[in-house]
C-alpha cells in the first residue's frame, strides 16, 4: 500500500488548521440599520441656507413650494429622512424641480440604531436642507425620540439656518406637539366623542425647537379625509393637559406652505389651509365624554387660506386673500 510521506501530511494539516481558525475568527458581517441612496456630486459643499419652513399635506408634492425649499438650500445638500419606500425624491429633487442644488441623499432608516449611525449623523450635519417624507409618523418619534439625532437636528436649525421640511408624517413632527399614531390612526368622530381615546396619542419633541411652532400641532390631508374634528380634539387635549391656548395648522393634500425666517406664510397648491387659535379652555374635555368647546360659539378663530394667501405666524391675527371664522364644538358635534 501507497503511503504519503509524512513531509506532505503536515503542510495539509497546517493548512486545514489554520482556515479552521480564520473562519472562527471572521467578523459576522451586520447590515446596516439604513438604505441610503445618493445623487449628485459626492464631494460636501458648504453653502449657506437661508433657513425657513415647508410644510405639505400629502399625496403629491407641490411644485412651486418645493422649488421655494431647494431655493432656500441655497444650492447645497439636501437629506431626505424616511422610514419607509426608497430613492423616490432623489430625481425629482436634483433633476425636475428646477433648482441647481450639490447633491440629494434618501436614507431610509429601518429601527432606532440609525439614530447612532456616524454616516446618519455626517448626512444631517452636512445639509442645507432637511426633509421628512411621509409614511407612519409613530416610527420617527419612536426611532428618534431621546437620541443623537434630537441634538443633530436642533444644531442645523439653530446654528446653521438649515431649511427644514416634510409632509403627511413628516409634516406631523413639525409642530411642538405631535399626533404620533402610536395606536394607529384615529377618526374626527372617535377624537370628539372622546378626546381621550385610546387613539389620541400625542406627544412632543424637543429637537426641532421652531420658535414659530411653538404650541401648534399640525394635521395633512384635512379635507380629503375629514380631519378637521379630530385635529380640534387634540387641540382640546393639548389646552386641557398643558394648560395652554393652542394653535393648529391643518393642510389639504396638494397644498403646501412655506414659512420664511420672518415668520411670514404663503399658501401654494390646489386645496386650502387652515390656521387656527384657541382663543379659550374647553368646557369638556374628559375621558369616555363628548367634547365641548363652545366659548360663545367663538371657541377657535380660523384663518381659511388658498393658494397665494398670506399669514402672519409673529401674531396669528394678519392674513391676506383667505378669510376668517370661528369653530366651536358642543356634546362632539363640531361647527364650523
Amino acid at each position: 500500500m501507497y503511503q504519503i510521506p509524512m513531509q506532505k501530511i503536515l503542510p495539509l494539516i497546517v493548512f486545514i488548521l489554520i482556515s479552521c481558525r480564520d473562519q472562527s475568527a471572521a467578523p459576522t458581517l451586520v447590515p446596516p440599520p439604513f438604505t441610503a441612496y445618493h445623487t449628485g456630486s459626492q464631494t460636501d459643499v458648504v453653502a449657506e441656507p437661508k433657513g425657513g419652513i415647508c410644510l405639505m399635506g400629502g399625496s403629491r408634492e407641490d411644485d412651486n413650494a418645493m422649488k421655494w425649499f431647494m431655493n432656500q438650500a441655497n444650492g447645497g445638500d439636501i437629506l431626505v429622512i424616511r422610514a419607509s419606500g426608497s430613492d423616490g425624491y432623489n430625481d425629482y429633487m436634483f433633476s425636475d424641480v428646477g433648482v441647481s442644488i450639490n447633491s440629494v441623499t434618501s436614507i431610509v432608516v429601518k429601527n432606532k440604531d440609525a439614530s447612532f449611525h456616524p454616516h446618519l449623523r455626517n448626512k444631517i450635519e452636512q445639509a442645507e436642507g432637511i426633509w421628512f417624507a411621509g409614511g407612519n409618523q409613530w416610527k420617527y418619534v419612536d426611532y428618534w425620540k431621546g437620541t443623537p439625532v434630537d441634538s443633530l437636528i436642533h444644531d442645523a436649525v439653530q446654528n446653521r439656518n438649515v431649511v427644514i421640511g416634510g409632509t403627511s408624517a413628516g409634516l406631523a413632527i413639525l409642530g411642538e406637539y405631535i399626533f404620533s399614531a402610536e395606536n394607529g390612526t384615529v377618526t374626527s368622530s372617535q377624537g370628539l366623542g372622546n378626546p381621550y381615546h385610546e387613539r389620541m396619542t400625542i406627544d412632543t419633541f424637543h429637537f426641532f425647537t421652531l420658535p414659530l411652532l411653538k404650541a401648534v400641532i399640525t394635521d395633512s390631508h384635512y379635507d380629503e379625509r375629514d380631519r378637521q374634528g379630530r385635529h380640534v380634539a387634540m387641540m382640546a387635549r393639548i389646552a386641557k393637559d398643558k394648560n395652554i391656548l393652542p394653535k393648529g395648522i391643518g393642510i389639504d393634500e396638494r397644498t403646501a406652505v412655506t414659512i420664511d425666517a420672518n415668520g411670514r406664510a404663503k399658501v401654494f397648491g390646489l386645496g386650502d389651509v387652515y390656521f387656527i387659535r384657541a382663543l379659550g379652555m374647553p368646557e369638556v374635555c374628559v375621558s369616555g365624554s363628548p367634547l365641548t368647546w363652545n366659548v360663545n360659539g367663538q371657541a377657535l378663530k380660523v384663518y381659511t387660506a388658498s393658494t397665494t394667501s398670506l399669514f402672519d405666524l409673529n401674531d396669528w391675527a394678519w392674513g391676506a386673500g383667505g378669510e376668517w371664522g370661528y369653530w366651536s364644538v358642543v356634546d362632539g358635534v363640531l361647527k364650523q
